[in-house]
């Protein structure tokens, strides 16, 4: 049985980082610098848009793959989850190639 004070602890300190990560192909690119300016405005759309932490994670070296992961840091899971969703709809809908991999996922500190 939980006393009040761990009671407290659990339904109030509660911390969920909401995390995505997306691998993907951009064919037809013709330079690491054309590919970086694409990467650069995804990262720079999720940041401002969602107003989540976003970077390039790997691939950096990749003429025509690319991998973003990014990440939120809210009280809920569902709230959390669904703005990676719609992180993702946005990120389907303005890549100018194919997504491969996805990964969403949340954990709580």
């Amino acid at each position: 049985m939980m006393t009040m004070i761990q009671r407290m602890v659990y339904y109030f300190n509660i911390m969920i980082v909401s995390m995505i990560q997306i691998i993907f192909e951009i064919p037809g690119i013709q330079s690491i610098k054309e590919k970086r300016r694409i990467v650069r405005s995804l990262k720079d759309k999720l940041q401002r848009q969602f107003r989540m932490s976003a970077a390039e994670v790997d691939l950096q070296d990749s003429l025509t793959f690319g991998q973003i992961g990014g990440a939120l840091v809210s009280n809920s899971k569902s709230f959390g989850e669904s703005i990676m969703h719609k992180a993702l709809a946005m990120i389907e809908r303005d890549l100018p190639g194919r997504i491969q991999d996805i990964n969403i996922y949340s954990e709580e500190f």
